[in-house]
């Protein structure tokens, strides 16, 4: 069964990489990126771009509409967001974080829910926690409970550790979490790729379900032996 993709993020380095693997799905019809401004071309013919002002009050409900529209294909169109701010965070303040990882993608995602969209994936980063002292991992947290509240009927939060092949992540740091066995180890980008393809192409059940960097690896083999 083919699909569509709404994805926020798609022109970030994680977000790059999804678009790319999406674009190569020959079950993926359509990947429609959500940008702030106009960016190089993307990859394959099946791929385009919807400039929108993200800050703007009217952000949400122009997401429900596009979501809407891209349904009248016949497709079941599906949402996704990469957006993460990575290394740079320490250069951003809490409040600027909130104002993105919360309002830009809590909007997304009531957007893509008003749209009739009803499976969501979100990337996320391994130790999220509302409650967490960390200012990052607590930023994470309250992303994710943002998106839950939305009420999507299946929503997957993928967490990966140290990401490696991504230009905000240093060599030596990657390298140093290959020793880091579990959530807080190196998960190449696109393995992480290829997890976000395997979800949105064969869900689990219903209701929340976290990804961390086994559960992404074990995805993103059985996707690529599946296409072997």
């Amino acid at each position: 069964m083919t699909f569509r993709v709404l994805i926020l993020g798609g022109t970030g380095q994680v977000g790059a990489a999804v678009v790319r693997a999406l674009a190569a799905e020959p079950e993926c019809a359509e990947v429609v990126m959500v940008c702030r401004k106009e960016r190089a071309q993307p990859p394959g013919s099946r791929a385009r771009q919807v400039v929108m002002d993200t800050a703007s009050p009217g952000f949400a409900a122009a997401i429900a509409e596009l979501a809407r529209s891209t349904a009248e294909a016949g497709d079941p169109v599906l949402g996704v967001s990469c957006v993460g701010v990575g290394q740079g965070s320490m250069q951003w303040t809490e409040e600027a974080l909130k104002a993105l990882e919360l309002g830009v993608v809590g909007a997304f995602a009531s957007g893509c829910h008003d749209g009739g969209v009803r499976r969501f994936a979100l990337l996320s980063a391994a130790g999220s926690d509302p409650a967490s002292r960390i200012r990052y991992a607590r930023v994470m947290g309250l992303k994710e409970a943002r998106v839950r509240s939305v009420g999507f009927d299946r929503l997957a939060l993928l967490r990966p550790g140290v990401i490696a092949g991504n230009a905000h992540t240093p060599g030596y740091a990657a390298w140093l979490g290959r020793l880091i066995p579990g959530r807080y180890g190196t998960i190449d980008q696109d393995e992480i790729a290829g997890a976000f393809v395997a979800e949105l192409k064969a869900p689990g059940d219903g209701g929340v379900e976290v990804l961390e960097n086994g559960a992404m690896r074990a995805r993103a083999r059985a996707l690529r032996q599946a296409s072997a």
